[in-house]
Parts: structure tokens; sequence; C-alpha cells
């Protein structure tokens, strides 16, 4: 079937502005120019996850949306589409005190297709595929060290507190080892009233990459949001994954870099 790429990119755009919270807690700051995703005070997440601005209401924005996260404790990311407007967005972002992380590619495939390409393929021999349950939450902390370095506990409690308050809009998988080692974990957002899902997280533990744990993960998650009558599926693709999903179907669309600013060391006391 194959994507049109203007299509695609302005039912994208919708999706990003018609971004609800995630759980319970979270709340939404939006108006005709952005929309802001705030966490429960104190804790991680707040994004500015869809922006339409221009060189007279950008720096505004920018402040306003400072100020709203530093009343919560949080670090601001703001999501940067290379289509964003005003142009010159990413140069006002770092005179704010932003900091760019590593640039990521938004790469989106056809389900159908991907489902036809995918047939069949599952986990190298040693490995299963199954449900992630709440009980594994530990051993994902620990895969993300192995990973990363990092404890990224935070996002495994805000991906597990979004599955519990709508278990119909995340699907979440780990692949374990024969011998009950988690080696990678993954899910699929399905996003009700659009017609994308979206794929995240998939990291695989050093000595299991390569193997194609990856690839079965995205195969099966393809399946599962084509069941749930999803079109089109997208990545935030690092330059690590682009090219396994390229080889899958998977076309880049757009260039997206999070700026962040941390702010938790402005908190005020007692906060959180």
């Amino acid at each position: 079937m194959g994507i049109d790429r203007a299509e695609l990119l302005s039912a994208y755009d919708e999706l990003r502005r018609a971004a609800t919270p995630p759980a319970p807690g979270w709340s939404v700051e939006s108006d005709a120019s952005t929309v802001l995703l705030l966490p429960p005070p104190g804790e991680h997440g707040a994004t500015v996850v869809w922006s339409r601005l221009d060189g007279s209401t950008a720096g505004a924005a920018i402040a306003r949306h400072v100020a709203l996260a530093a009343g919560r404790g949080t670090a601001l990311e703001w999501k940067h589409h290379d289509y964003d407007d005003p142009p010159d967005l990413p140069d006002r972002l770092r005179a704010a005190g932003f900091v760019p992380e590593t640039a990521e590619t938004l790469v989106a495939a056809d389900l159908a297709d991907l489902v036809a390409a995918t047939a069949g393929l599952g986990p190298p021999a040693g490995v299963r595929l199954r449900e992630l349950d709440d009980g594994d939450a530990e051993a994902v902390v620990e895969l993300g060290f192995a990973v990363w370095g990092e404890d990224h506990r935070w996002l495994v409690d805000a991906v597990l507190a979004e599955r519990a308050a709508d278990p119909g809009s995340l699907r979440m998988h780990v692949a374990e080892a024969d011998d009950g080692t988690v080696v990678a974990a993954a899910w699929v957002r399905l996003h009700a009233g659009s017609p994308f899902a979206s794929l995240w997280g998939g990291s695989t533990r050093p000595g299991w990459r390569r193997r194609g744990v990856y690839r079965s993960l995205v195969a099966l998650r393809a399946r599962e949001a084509l069941a749930a009558g999803a079109r089109w599926v997208t990545v935030d693709a690092s330059p690590d994954s682009r090219p396994v999903l390229e080889r899958l179907g998977f076309v880049p669309v757009t260039a997206t870099t999070p700026y962040v600013l941390d702010l938790r060391e402005s908190r005020t006391p007692g906060a959180g």
C-alpha cells in the first residue's frame, strides 16, 4: 500500500494536538498554539507535545510553559519536530536554557504491509515473548540499568500507571530468556480515535543484540495494532533502531529532537 507522507503527517499532527492525560493525576494545558502534558507534582514527564507558533508568540509560550513545569517541580521536555514553526524555535529553546538531547527520526509503516512483511518472525532460540506483569517492574528497572546505566524507575512506574488507567490502550511485553532474565521490554500504544499506533521501548540487553529479539517484538506489536484497527504505526527511532526498522519497511517521516530543561532544583520546599 505504501505511505502518503502528506496525509500521514496531517493525521499525525492532529494526534499530537489531541493529546490526553496518560494516567490519573496528569493534566493537559492547551490553547490554540501549544499542548503541554503535566505529570502530578514532583514527578517526571512534563512535555510540550505540540506547538504551532510564530516569531511573535514563541517567546511568551516558552516562558509560560517553563513557569508551569517549574510549579510542578519537574524537568520540562519540548518535543520539537523539524516542521514545527518558527524555524528558529530550536535557537529560542537553547536561549531559554533547554539542552537538546539525541535527535531521533519518526518512522512510520502501513500496518497491513508490516504484518505481511514480518509474518512468521519470532524470537530467537532460548527466548520467549510474553505479556509484562506488574511483578516484572523490578526486572525492567534492572534492564534499564544494564542498557543505559541509568535508573528509569520513574518511566516504568509511569507506563504501568498508564496501563492500569486504560488497559485497552497499552499492550506491554517482555522478551525473557530461558533462565528468567528479561532481555528486552516493549509496549505499543493504541491511540483511540486516530489511525495510529506507536511502538515504544525495545532496547535489548547487551549480549542479546543482533539476534532478532527487537524484530520479534516489532512483529508481535504490529499484529496487535492491526488487530485493534490501527492503520499506521510510528516509532521515534534512534540511530541504532532506525536501520532495523527501515529493513522491515518503515520509512522516515520527520526528525524529532527533545529539548530538555531541568527545573527540579527550583522546586519549592515541601513540593511533591
